[in-house]
C-alpha cells in the first residue's frame, strides 16, 4: 500500500493505492481517496506506511506504548459477499460498462443485490443496510428505495451504451462468429405493467398477462443484450430487432444467428441473408412431415446416427433422431392412455350404478379429456349400450409417433465452412440460453415478480437480472469443483464481516480479519484478494416505508 500523488497545474490529488498481482501482471487498486486530508496528515500515513512494520517500536522508544485500553475494536457490517461480487463485476467489465457515476454506482448495487437476495427495490435498501455497501461501492452519500426506482430509469435510457461496453469488452475485436437467440415469457401477478399483455404463456398460467424477453448472447452463452417485448409479441417478430443490432451496434460482418424452432422463418431467414449473416435453426413437426411428402429427404435417414441432405444450393438439412427423448415421448403417450382407460373404467362405473345416468354426457366427458390429453388423433372413445371403450386406430398411431425424437435442422452454411456434426453441435448450444432463463426465472435470480409498473422501469429491471446472470455464470464456472451451489458459497461470504477499529475513539477504518480456510478458497478460485483496510465512511441508507407501529399479532 503506498500513497500515490500526482500534480497537474494548481490541482494536486492523493490516492491510497494498494498493489497486487493478478494472472502474472502487477495491478494497482485505488483505496481511498485523501486529497482532501492536510499536508501534515498526508505526511503522517507516508511515514506511517513506511514504517508500518516498526510502529509499536518507534512508539514504545517515544514513551507512548499503545496499549489494548487504547485501541477499540466492533463487529461491522457484514462484507466478504458484497466485495467478492463487486471486484467480480469489475473483471468482467460491467462496472465499467455501468460508470462511476452516482448513477452507475446505484446501479452496480442493483445488480448486486439481485444476486444476493431477490426481491423489491425496498429490499435492496434493506440489504444494503446491514452491509457496507456504501464504503465498497464509494458512495458518498445514502440512498432509499426512491433512488433506486429512478436508477431503473437511467438504466433503461443507457441500456444501449452499456450494453456496448460490455461487448467490446468481451469482443474487442468485435468478431464473435456466432450469436445465440431466444425468447421467453414471464407471468405477471398484477394488470397495471406498461408492457402487460395476454399472449402464448410458457409457464402455463392461464388468465396472466405477460410479458416476453429476449436474450442475446455470444457463442460461449455470455449475454449481450436483453429486450422487453409487449406480452402479445410473436417470437418472430422479436429477430428483426436482434438483426438490427449485431449489424448497426455490433460490428456485423460475417456471422452466423441461431435461434430455436418456428422463430427464424422465411421472413426472418431473407433478413438475414440481406444483411450478409448465415443462419441456424430447426424446423417444425409439420414441415418435417410435408418435406418428406415432398420427397426431400426419407424416413430412412432417422436411422443414422446423424444424417444430412444438401435440399438447394442455399440450405442444407440436417437430421436425427435422439432415442432418449423418442422413449420418453412413449412413455408419456402411454401413461396418457392409462390415465384415460381409468376414466373410462370410472365413468362406467357409475353408469353401472346409476341406471338413470346419460350414457351422451359420459361420452362427451370422456372424448373431453380424449381431447385434452391430445390423444384423438387415434384415440376414438365409443359407446356399446351402456358401456363405454376405447377405439385404438393402430395406422394413426404409427403415424403419429414415427417422428417420435426426431428434429431436423436446417442452415444456409456452406459444409466447407461448417460440417453436420458441427452445425448440430452449435444448434445444441441453444441449451445454455435456455439455461440462462432457467438461472433468471426460477433457479436463483427470479426475475418475476417484478414489482414495477412503467415501460422504462420494466426494461431497467431486466437488464439488472441479466448483468446479474453474467456474473452467476462466472461464479459457477469457477466453483464448478467445489460441492457447492453459488448461492450457498455466497451464504457462506455473506458471514464474512469487517472489524470497524479506532484509536482513542476517532480516526475509524474497516481493518478485514484473515477469513477462514473454506472463505480463502472460495476467493482465490473467484481470482479476488482482499484490501488490508477500507475508509470507514460512515454513511447509512435507510428505507422511506417503515414497518406499521401496531403490528398484527396471531
Amino acid at each position: 500500500m503506498y500513497v500515490d500523488t500526482c500534480k497537474s497545474g494548481k490541482y494536486v490529488r492523493h490516492l491510497l493505492r494498494e498493489s497486487y498481482r493478478e494472472g502474472g501482471k502487477v495491478r494497482h487498486r485505488t483505496i481511498a481517496n485523501i486529497s482532501h486530508c492536510s499536508g501534515e496528515e498526508i505526511k503522517a500515513v507516508k511515514w506511517a506506511l513506511k514504517h508500518k512494520k516498526q510502529l509499536d517500536e518507534i512508539l514504545e522508544r517515544s514513551g507512548e506504548p499503545v496499549g489494548p485500553e487504547q485501541v477499540s475494536l466492533r463487529q461491522e457490517a457484514s462484507f466478504g459477499a458484497v466485495w467478492l461480487l463487486a471486484e467480480t463485476a469489475r473483471r468482467l467489465g460491467i462496472a465499467k460498462a455501468l460508470g462511476d457515476s452516482r448513477q452507475g454506482k446505484l446501479a452496480l448495487w442493483q445488480v448486486i443485490a439481485r444476486v444476493l437476495d431477490q426481491g423489491s427495490r425496498l429490499s435492496a435498501v434493506r440489504l444494503a443496510e446491514e452491509r457496507a455497501v456504501c464504503d465498497i461501492l464509494g458512495l458518498e452519500e445514502g440512498f432509499s428505495e426512491d433512488h433506486l426506482y429512478g436508477n431503473l430509469d437511467w438504466l433503461s435510457e443507457n441500456q444501449p451504451r452499456i450494453e456496448d461496453r460490455l461487448f467490446a469488452k468481451l469482443h474487442p475485436d468485435k468478431d464473435p462468429g456466432l450469436y445465440l437467440y431466444d425468447v421467453t415469457s414471464s407471468y405477471l401477478e398484477g394488470s397495471q405493467n406498461e408492457l402487460a399483455a395476454f399472449g402464448y404463456n410458457r409457464d402455463k398460467k392461464s388468465g396472466k398477462r405477460q410479458i416476453v424477453i429476449g436474450l442475446l448472447c455470444d457463442g460461449k452463452g455470455r449475454p449481450l443484450s436483453v429486450e422487453v417485448f409487449p406480452g402479445n409479441t410473436r417470437d418472430p417478430a422479436t429477430v428483426a430487432a436482434q438483426i438490427s443490432k449485431i449489424a448497426e451496434r455490433f460490428g456485423g460482418g460475417e456471422v452466423t444467428m441461431v435461434g430455436d424452432r418456428g422463430m427464424i422463418k422465411s421472413r426472418e431467414t431473407r433478413d438475414l441473408l440481406d444483411c450478409g449473416f448465415h443462419y441456424i435453426t430447426a424446423i417444425t413437426k409439420p414441415q418435417i412431415n410435408s418435406l418428406l411428402k415432398k420427397g426431400v429427404f426419407q424416413m430412412s435417414l432417422f436411422d443414422q446416427e446423424l444424417a444430412e441432405v444438401q435440399a438447394e444450393p442455399d440450405r442444407r438439412y440436417i437430421l436425427r433422431r435422439n432415442p432418449v427423448r423418442a422413449r420418453e415421448i412413449e412413455s408419456t403417450r402411454r401413461s396418457k392412455l392409462a390415465s384415460l382407460r381409468a376414466a373410462t373404467e370410472k365413468l362406467n362405473i357409475h353408469l353401472k350404478e346409476h341406471p338413470r345416468a346419460s350414457v351422451e354426457v359420459a361420452l362427451r366427458k370422456l372424448r373431453q379429456r380424449c381431447a385434452k390429453l391430445k390423444l384423438d388423433g387415434w384415440t376414438e372413445p365409443v359407446s356399446e349400450g351402456r358401456k363405454l371403450e376405447l377405439s385404438i386406430d393402430e395406422d394413426a398411431l404409427r403415424e403419429a409417433s414415427k417422428l417420435d425424437g426426431c428434429y431436423v435442422i436446417t442452415t444456409d452454411l456452406d459444409a466447407g465452412l461448417a460440417d453436420k456434426q458441427t452445425v448440430h453441435d452449435r444448434y445444441k448450444d441453444l441449451a445454455q440460453v435456455e439455461w440462462a432463463f432457467r438461472t433468471s426465472k426460477t433457479a436463483m435470480l427470479e426475475m418475476r415478480p417484478l414489482h414495477v409498473r412503467k415501460e422504462k422501469r420494466t426494461r431497467g429491471h431486466a437488464l439488472v437480472v441479466m448483468l446479474a446472470y453474467r456474473i452467476v455464470q462466472d461464479l459457477a464456472a469457477r466453483w464448478g469443483g467445489l460441492d457447492l451451489t453459488v448461492e450457498e458459497g455466497l451464504g457462506k461470504l455473506d458471514t464474512f464481516c469487517a472489524m470497524e477499529a479506532s484509536l482513542d475513539g476517532s480516526h475509524w477504518v474497516h481493518c478485514i480479519p484473515e477469513p477462514r480456510a473454506d472463505l480463502r478458497e472460495l476467493l482465490d478460485l473467484a481470482g479476488v484478494s482482499l484490501p488490508e483496510v477500507l475508509p470507514n465512511r460512515r454513511i447509512r441508507v435507510s428505507t422511506r416505508r417503515k414497518l406499521p407501529t401496531r403490528r398484527k399479532t396471531r
